[in-house]
This record gives structure tokens, sequence and C-alpha cells, in this order.
């Protein structure tokens, strides 16, 4: 009987580890309630946690700049939001509040108590609503290109006509003129590169995905009035010349978010990790190194 004890308790030991054990790579696969999320994830073990959510309507791979730059030094994870890239898309409706939730969740798969999340775009809208929801599981956030304000009836309206013309024309044509809002047209002949690779995430993605998450986009609400409730350090990002989320956007959270940072980065459009990649990786990985700092020192008071 004391032998069946033994074997059982070792059995539920190595079970508990391996659970645990953590996978390094990329396209790696991830059960979250019933949906398989796919993720990147690299860099040392023991070091702080970054956690890079994408834009719309893109995937992970948006962030390869700034993963090869923080990777030697941090942990980092970018992740495809469910119906993009190689994640599944599930059977629910998409809504933000979805998107956060899967977030939130996949933390919790990866034994992640807290992170430092970074969102572009949507990216960012996700990141608002989960440190809404969830406050106590974050130790810092960067907002990028992004706003906390709902959509306007305007806004909502040219949502339904992209939806209208996607359904008419089809995902290339979508493609297409969507990549002339994003880049800077200067980027469109400098950077060829890099706007096929922006262009080719477009049409990976599903007619069915676009339309969803249009929809989601549209029918999000605001976060502003919950800015003042933020006490983790925050860096807002904008392209100088970003015309979808304007500079004046992201000042109106900088002005509602105590002691936030907030940098105007010239030569750049919407994707200004990928137009200005050396300054926004500066600003990054000076604002996570200040909040890795900022958290060590905290989990050391707590321990005393």
């Amino acid at each position: 009987m004391k032998d069946e004890v033994q074997i059982c308790t070792v059995i539920i030991q190595l079970q508990i580890k391996l659970h645990h054990m953590r996978c390094i790579g990329k396209n790696i696969g991830v059960t979250v309630n019933n949906l398989t999320i796919s993720y990147n994830d690299e860099g040392p073990d023991d070091a702080s946690v970054i956690i890079f959510i994408h834009g719309f309507p893109f995937n992970k791979s948006m962030w390869r700049q700034q993963v090869e730059a923080l990777k030697g030094s941090y942990r980092t994870i970018a992740y495809d939001i469910r119906g993009h890239g190689n994640t599944e898309s599930g059977t629910e409706k998409f809504t933000i509040d979805l998107f956060a939730d899967d977030l939130v969740n996949l933390m919790d798969e990866l034994n992640l108590g807290k992170a430092i999340l970074c969102g572009l775009s949507m990216g960012g809208y996700i990141a608002l609503n989960a440190i809404e929801k969830y406050p106590e599981r974050f130790d810092g956030l960067i907002l990028s290109n992004t706003q906390c304000t709902a959509d306007t009836p305007e806004g909502k309206e040219k949502r339904m006509q992209a939806i209208k013309s996607i359904k008419e024309s089809g995902v290339e044509k979508y493609a297409e003129e969507s990549i002339k809002h994003f880049f800077l047209p200067a980027s469109l002949n400098v950077k060829q590169k890099e706007v096929a690779a922006v262009k080719q995430m477009i049409i990976n993605t599903s007619q069915r995905t676009l339309c969803n998450t249009l929809l989601a986009l549209a029918d999000r609400k605001e976060t502003c009035t919950h800015l003042d409730e933020i006490d983790i350090p925050v860096l807002i990002m904008v392209g100088k010349e970003d015309k979808i989320t304007p500079p004046p956007t992201a000042l109106l959270m900088h002005e509602k978010i105590r002691d936030s940072l907030m940098h105007v980065l010239n030569h750049a459009g919407h994707l200004s990790n990928i137009e200005n990649q050396y300054e926004f990786n500066y600003q990054l990985r000076s604002f996570v190194e200040l909040v890795s700092k900022r958290a060590f020192c905290l989990s050391d008071t707590d321990g005393n």
C-alpha cells in the first residue's frame, strides 16, 4: 500500500512538472478553453515577460523586429488573436471582451502570473480591456497607435462599408486598399519588403475573420473613463503621421493616465513599429527596463 502511494505521488509530480514545462520556439500550439492558440515564446526563463498583441488585420509576425531586439534579455511572447495567423476562430461571437479573456486564459495556461503588455491598434484595445478587467495581472503597458474611444457613427459606417467591400470584391482587393492607409506614401516605395509582408498577412486572413473582427471593432466600448484607474507604468507611442489613430488620440490617453510617458515617432504612420523600428525599439527597451526594475523592487519589498 505504501509503495502504491509513493508511485502515485511520483506520477502526480511528473504530471505537474510536465504541465508547467515551458515550450520555447515559434508557432507553438496550446489549447485554451477548446481553442488552439498559436504563439512564439523566446528569451530566458528567469526574465520579465513581454506579451505582444498584434493589430488588425495582421498576426504575430508583425512583432518580429521587436522580439529580436528584446529576446536576449527578456522573455517575449507574441501570439495570434483568434481567427488570425495560425490561431483557430472558435465558435463564439468576436468581441474585444472575448479577445481580452483569451489573452488572460493564455497567460494562465502558460503559468504567467504577471506580464508587460504591448499592443498596437486593436492590440491596444485588447490590452486596455484586459487591464480594466484584470489589473492585478500586469506590470506595465505599452500602447502603440491606438485609442481609448469607441467608434463614432462615421467610423462604424466605414467598417460596414469595408465588410461590404470584402464580400463583394474579395480579400486581396481589401488588402491592396488597406495598405495605403497603414503606411506612409514614402514607405510604400522604400520599405517594399515590409509592405509586401503586411499585405500577405491580410491576404492570409479569412474573409470570415476579417468581417467578424470588423464587427467586434465597431461594437467595442470606450475605455477612456477608466484610464485614471491605471496604476502601473504606461508608455504611449504614435506615428507622427498616423491617419488612423493620430497623435491627438494618443495625447488624450496620455493626459488621462497618471504619470504615463508619451513619444511621437517621426517618419511613421499607423505601423510605427515597422516604419520606424529603431526609435520604436529604443523607447520600448528603455521602458521595459524601467518596468522590470520597478517590478523587481516591488517583489523584493513584498518578500521582506
